[in-house]
């Protein structure tokens, strides 16, 4: 049914499914077929309905869609993100065997054979314990089970640096807020780039209103007739952003997909960018 050897790229928008409950297979459906290429899940019922996302895949791929064509990530999620009343994995079981039996969970619940992404949730408490996190994950990496691996919620670039040097399997993904209380991770950022690192922003719109309420992004929407959050999008992703959207709307799901009808001057781009400094 998939060709492991077949490296889908990442898209440059991704559809993200947290907190869609018993809607996400609907959601995800709709996201696919209006022209999302790139899902972002977890194996956390807390805040994800990981087998939501793959009933979706099972009724596309019946319709005659192809999986090939998508990107598909999910997360390993540490015990302390999880609901103590419904874990994915044993949580008395070492951390060695708990990232397999999430891997595991999270096949069944997609049904796939392997994931484009898997990423670690967030750093352990213990640096001893992110380490052995990811060397499980990197054993699932060096089996195919997964193509790329990336960390989350890592605002501390001294910690991203630990893992990266420590790491046989370098991570390829950093799945951050961004938003300003942390600078919106420009030093982070920065250092991903030179080791080609690709930064997913998420909660990109929810928690920037003063960006998209800006005279700047206000002046450059009536410009270029698109709304505030098209030209954020497309800023973003010219600046080497990967943005994760999660609109339970129709109609601005393909106002997001739009933003690939068009492109920013140079000047406009540079004009938004003072706004980060």
């Amino acid at each position: 049914m998939e060709n492991r050897d077949t490296k889908v790229a990442m898209p440059h928008l991704i559809y993200g499914t947290a907190w869609k409950k018993e809607k996400t297979a609907d959601l995800v459906t709709k996201a696919i077929q209006y022209g999302f290429r790139g899902i972002d899940t977890a194996c956390q019922p807390k805040h994800y309905n990981e087998k939501g996302v793959g009933d979706a895949l099972k009724k596309l791929e019946e319709s005659g869609f192809s999986r090939k064509s998508l990107y598909i990530q999910t997360k390993f999620t540490p015990l302390n993100g999880q609901d103590p009343n419904n874990i994915p994995y044993d949580f008395k079981a070492p951390l060695k065997s708990q990232v397999h039996q999430s891997f595991e969970v999270s096949r069944k619940n997609l049904g796939v054979s392997y994931l484009n992404g898997w990423i670690l949730h967030s750093p352990l408490n213990k640096r001893e314990e992110t380490l052995a996190v990811w060397k499980a994950m990197e054993e699932i990496h060096n089996q195919g089970g997964v193509q790329r691996l990336g960390i989350s919620n890592c605002y501390d670039l001294d910690i991203l640096k630990e893992l990266y040097e420590a790491s046989q399997v370098k991570p390829t993904i950093l799945q951050n807020r961004f938003y300003r209380e942390t600078g919106y991770d420009k030093e982070i950022r920065a250092w991903c780039e030179k080791k080609e690192i690709t930064y997913q922003s998420f909660w990109t719109l929810t928690a920037n209103p003063e960006i998209l309420n800006s005279e700047t992004v206000q002046k450059a929407a009536f410009e270029y007739q698109k709304t505030p959050a098209q030209i954020f999008f497309r800023f973003l992703i010219a600046i080497g952003i990967v943005p994760l959207t999660g609109t339970t709307s129709d109609k601005h799901m393909q106002e997001d997909l739009e933003i690939f009808n068009f492109e920013l001057q140079r000047n406009t781009i540079g004009e938004i960018a003072s706004l980060f400094d």
